[in-house]
């Protein structure tokens, strides 16, 4: 009997958003044996920088920092498992677009200017290459509104969509993913982990009510066990040091704001294209993979 790889494809926006949101989903199923390919489609070149080191990596400053995350990326996925990234259409391609009404939003090559349909054409060929049995990527509001995250869920959507038909004949031979999903927090379980925090460190603050972006438990389709994995998940965390710091207790983080974030033992899924697979007494699966033959 011939055993079928499991292949997940994962779209990203900035170097860091595949740890942040999915880095123990990542983990756990390279350990699993899948095949895992993480697309990233910007540098994070408008990301704002930890500490006085790299500080004039900035964009308004040496403008350097995209290049100097590709080696944090690098380096986070190396301890998540995966060999190397991906950049849609190659590395530099597209420019982080910043947040909305921002000048950097109005760059020729920012993501949220990108030709649509070059974009999805080029995750169409990535689609056909790879034929992922699984793809993921945001909700329409990109988690918490970042343009580039809604760029991404709405480039990925259409590639999905398109991929596995006989548009962009160029673009290989036609794949059609049996799953596609959004990456969201499911709130309850953000709320319980942030009660649990014991010690916040000196100079970061807990999050206010609703300040971390969620979803409404009900919206979840799919919760993946990632306990497991949380060291590798924190290891690539630290990796991306411009962005993120890691606490000494290595269950939380935190950005360049310094609110407090926890590393959780469960990631939480939506399921928007494809079957469900088995699901427990609540009525979610437990498996991405899950029902795919």
């Amino acid at each position: 009997m011939t055993v079928v790889k499991k292949r997940l494809l994962l779209v990203h926006a900035h170097p860091d958003d595949e740890t942040i949101t999915t880095g123990g989903t990542i983990a756990r199923y390279v350990d699993e044996g899948a095949e895992v390919t993480v697309l990233t489609c910007t540098l994070g070149e408008e990301g704002e920088v930890i500490g006085d080191r790299w500080a004039g990596l900035v964009a308004d400053a040496a403008d350097q920092l995209g290049g100097y995350r590709i080696a944090e990326l690098t380096a986070a996925l190396s301890r998540l498992g995966v060999s190397e990234p991906r950049f849609l259409l190659g590395a530099g391609h597209f420019r982080d677009s910043g947040m909305a009404g921002t000048p950097s939003a109005a760059n020729p090559r920012a993501f949220v200017n990108a030709d649509l349909d070059v974009a999805v054409r080029a995750v169409v060929e990535v689609i056909r290459e790879l034929r992922p049995h699984v793809v993921i990527t945001y909700d329409t509001n990109g988690g918490y509104g970042h343009p580039d995250h809604i760029q991404a869920n709405a480039i990925t959507t259409a590639a999905v969509a398109a991929a596995g038909t006989s548009v962009y004949p160029e673009a290989g031979e036609p794949w059609s993913p049996q799953k596609f999903y959004w990456t969201v927090t499911e709130r309850s379980s953000l709320e319980r982990a942030i009660a649990s925090i014991a010690q916040v460190p000196a100079q970061w603050r807990l999050p206010e009510p609703g300040e971390l972006p969620s979803v409404a438990d009900a919206d979840v389709t799919t919760a993946i066990d990632v306990s497991a994995v949380l060291e590798s998940k924190a290891g690539a965390l630290s990796a991306h040091a411009t962005q993120v710091t890691v606490a000494p207790s290595r269950t939380e983080f935190a950005l360049s704001n310094n609110v407090v974030q926890p590393i959780v033992p469960v990631e939480h899924f939506v399921l928007v294209r494809g079957e469900l697979g088995p699901v427990d007494a609540d009525g979610r699966e437990g498996d991405l993979f899950g029902g795919i033959s």
